[in-house]
C-alpha cells in the first residue's frame, strides 16, 4: 500500500497525472474501472476513450447531479455521446427509498475508486476526483468547488489482488445496479472486505458507522488526530466531543472555509476544549484531504476513504474508506498530519 499526496508541496495535477499514466499503462485485454463524484477533466475523459478504442475493457461511473449541479456535464457529453463508452458509460443520480419523493437533500455517489489491471494490477481510493480542467472554461465552478488539482488530497493505491478483485467487482456492481430503495440493503454495501492491511467499507449500511463502531471498541486511551475537509451540524462535531469525553486525546485539522466546516461546529469543538485548526485560508486552496491517525503507542491505524464528516455522507451517499493498521501508511499519513499542521492557522 502506498499513499500519494497532492496539494501546494506536490507538482499541480499531480494525483490527476498518476491516473493518466496508468490510463496509458493499460493494453488491449486489460481492465479500468472508475467511480467518482466530479469529473471535469476532458483530456482525461479522452485517454479513457483512447484506451476503449484499443481494446481496454473500461466502465466510468459518476454522480448525475453533484452539488455544482452542471459541473460534469462536458465530461458527460463526451463518454455517453455516440464516439463515447457506450455501455460502458453510466451516470447515476441516487433516490431515495421512494424515487418519486424528491426532498432537495437526495444522496449522492461520493466514492472514489480507480482500479487499472495493468501493469499491476492496482486500485486507489481516497478523497480525490479529477475536478479541474484544462483549458478551464467555467471558472466559477473552480471557484467553488476549489482547485482540487492543486489542493489538499490523498490517493491510496493497493495491490492486495484479493482486495482489488473485490473492489473490481464493487466497481461493476455499481455500475450495472439499478438505483431505486435503500443501497444500505446491498450485498456490497454491507460487506467488510478484510485483508492484511486493514478493512475497506461501504455506505450507506444496515449496521453502525464502521468508523466510530471502531472508535468507540478502544478500550483505552488513545491519541485522535482528524483531518476533517466537511464537518456539519451539532450531531457531526458532538460525536467528535464524546470521544473527547471518553478521555482521548481529540485533534482536528479542518477546511478554512465556513460552507465546508461552519463556525457553529467550530464552537461545539473548541467549547469542549479540543484542539482545532484550519487549513487553506491563505493558499485559497481546498483542504480536501480526509484520515484519522488512531495513536495508542503499540496498537496504531489510519483510517480514510471518501467520507465526509455530514449528515449525507454518514446516512446517504455511496461512500468507501478503509481502517487500516499497515506500519508504512501509518507513517505516511503521519507525515502528511504534520505537514498540514505545519501550516495550519491559529
Amino acid at each position: 500500500m502506498r499513499a500519494f499526496f497532492g496539494g501546494p508541496q506536490a507538482p499541480p495535477g499531480y494525483l490527476r497525472d498518476l491516473l493518466d499514466e496508468r490510463i496509458h499503462a493499460v493494453p488491449a485485454g486489460g481492465s479500468i474501472d472508475w467511480v467518482t463524484y466530479y469529473f471535469r477533466d476532458r483530456q482525461l475523459a479522452e485517454d479513457l476513450l483512447s484506451a476503449h478504442r484499443r481494446g481496454v475493457r473500461v466502465t466510468v461511473t459518476i454522480e448525475k447531479h453533484p452539488r455544482f449541479a452542471h459541473a460534469n456535464d462536458l465530461v458527460i457529453e463526451m463518454l455517453a455521446g455516440p464516439q463515447g463508452l457506450g455501455s460502458g458509460f453510466r451516470c447515476l443520480s441516487l433516490s431515495l427509498l421512494v424515487p418519486w419523493f424528491r426532498l432537495g437533500w437526495e444522496p449522492h455517489l461520493h466514492e472514489k475508486l480507480y482500479c487499472f489491471s495493468h501493469p499491476q494490477p492496482v486500485a486507489f481510493l481516497g478523497s480525490y476526483n479529477p475536478s479541474g480542467d484544462q483549458p478551464e472554461e467555467s471558472p466559477e465552478i473552480i471557484r467553488e468547488i476549489g482547485a482540487q488539482d492543486r489542493g489538499y488530497n490523498v490517493l491510496v493505491g493497493m495491490t492486495d489482488p484479493r482486495l482489488v478483485r473485490h473492489l473490481v467487482t464493487h466497481a461493476r456492481c455499481l455500475h450495472r445496479m439499478q438505483m431505486h430503495g435503500s443501497r444500505r440493503f446491498f450485498l456490497y454495501n454491507n460487506l467488510e472486505l478484510q485483508a492484511k492491511s486493514g478493512v475497506i467499507f461501504f455506505l450507506p449500511r444496515l449496521r453502525p458507522h464502521p468508523v466510530m463502531r471502531f472508535l468507540h471498541s478502544l478500550n483505552s486511551v488513545f491519541r485522535l488526530k482528524f483531518v476533517i475537509s466537511h464537518l456539519k451540524g451539532p450531531t457531526m462535531a458532538r460525536k467528535l466531543v464524546k470521544l473527547a469525553r471518553k478521555g482521548h486525546n481529540v485533534e482536528i485539522l479542518s477546511d478554512s472555509t465556513l460552507r465546508r466546516v461552519p463556525a457553529s461546529a467550530e464552537k461545539i469543538i473548541r467549547d469542549a476544549g479540543i484542539f482545532f485548526r484550519r487549513l487553506g485560508g491563505e493558499s485559497g486552496l481546498p483542504m480536501h484531504d480526509k484520515f484519522i491517525l488512531v495513536d495508542g503507542g503499540e496498537k496504531r491505524w489510519v483510517i480514510f476513504g471518501s467520507f465526509n464528516w455530514t449528515s449525507r455522507s454518514w446516512w446517504l451517499n455511496q461512500e468507501i474508506g478503509m481502517i487500516s493498521a499497515d506500519a508504512g501508511l501509518y507513517e505516511a499519513f503521519t507525515s502528511r498530519w504534520e505537514e498540514l499542521i505545519g501550516q495550519a492557522e491559529d
